[in-house]
């Protein structure tokens, strides 16, 4: 044989070796250490589903409340497509990115409409529905239905460039996963290698001493050069608590509804926002009720809330207590009532205090 044909066999024994011992020691170390989540309890579609669509640029701890809620509001497909929008966007409220509530919702109906009921048993009938792109499309098949296809997200693209020591993008990290792929356990080995991401070979701090397969590593660490990450810039805010109690209880709160074309959260309710410091604190001489933080992508916001009325002629509803649990309030909105005592996480209302 060519010595040189000679090493590249010998190359890719030694590659394929290495890939072997990567599935296997990755796949034991799952078994034995994968976290206890709900959506992990079975391989149900729609719960699966729900799930990769609530964790997409959300973390997993804020998930798991609102994913239980969820499926408790909308146990099947079929009670997710015949439910108004509205109500969706209520169950999704606090989850933030409320396009892909209104997306899953469209899928709902789509499944239900179109495919009577049953779902797409491959990642390419996934994608023809409204919402999902190639990662999740993946994931669903591989995980409910065990297709072998692999998954990539930031996760396991960081885990792939660490492991390869190579910095790689685009169709090369899909190859990448593909070849490494175990298909005889497609869905667990691709959450498997999610899980390591997630909780081992983190962003910063990577617990190398703790990963299954630090020895098959090649960078063992941080790759060099690698991207620091956006500044978050911080922004401070103003908002109008208007609430009618009866009693010391109960009562409206006046919202205002943000365009059904705006840009982020459109078609939510919030409270009233204030022109600046000037305007919340005209006739307050001692100072905002409360102030929240609040994030939203890259912005950090210092949120300072007004017990008064809104601006004259703003346009809103004055809105139930007893209501508004089902109506679709921003995250921020529904952090404001919550700390003002207006409502608790049941949506049941109870008095301001102070």
């Amino acid at each position: 044989m060519n010595p040189a044909k000679e090493k590249s066999h010998e190359a890719e024994r030694g590659r394929s070796v290495r890939e072997h011992a990567f599935r296997t020691r990755l796949l034991a170390w799952y078994d034995t250490h994968a976290r206890e989540l709900p959506w992990r309890r079975d391989r149900n579609p729609y719960r699966v589903w729900a799930s990769e669509i609530m964790l997409q640029q959300t973390r997993v701890a804020a998930v798991i409340a609102h994913y239980q809620e969820f499926l408790r509001r909308f146990p099947t497909v079929g009670k997710l497509a015949r439910a108004r929008e509205a109500s969706v966007l209520a169950a999704w409220s606090g989850l933030g990115y409320y396009r892909r509530a209104r997306m899953l919702h469209a899928a709902a109906k789509v499944v239900m409409r179109e495919l009577g009921g049953k779902f797409p048993a491959t990642a390419e009938g996934w994608r023809a529905l409204p919402g999902i792109g190639r990662y999740t499309a993946a994931a669903i098949a591989s995980i409910a239905f065990g297709e072998a296809v692999a998954v990539v997200d930031g996760n396991v693209e960081r885990v792939l460039q660490r492991v390869s020591g190579q910095r790689m993008a685009g169709e090369e990290l899909w190859r990448a996963a593909e070849r490494l792929l175990d298909r005889e356990r497609a869905g667990d080995f691709n959450q498997a290698l999610m899980e390591l991401g997630a909780t081992v070979c983190t962003p910063r701090a990577p617990a190398c001493v703790t990963c299954p397969v630090v020895e098959l590593c090649t960078t063992r660490g941080e790759m060099a050069g690698a991207a620091k990450a956006r500044r978050q810039k911080k922004l401070e805010i103003h908002y109008a608590l208007d609430w009618r109690s009866q009693n010391g209880e109960g009562g409206a709160v006046f919202l205002v509804r943000r365009a059904r074309d705006a840009r982020m959260m459109a078609g939510m309710w919030e409270l009233p926002e204030l022109a600046g410091v000037l305007r919340a604190s005209e006739n307050q001489s001692k100072g905002p009720l409360f102030t929240v933080r609040h994030s939203i992508t890259v912005t950090d916001f210092t949120v300072r809330v007004w017990r008064l009325a809104a601006r004259s002629g703003t346009r809103g509803e004055w809105v139930a207590v007893e209501r508004l649990g089902r109506v679709a309030l921003t995250g921020l909105a529904r952090k404001i009532l919550r700390k003002a005592g207006v409502m608790v996480a049941t949506g049941r209302g109870r008095a301001l205090r102070g």
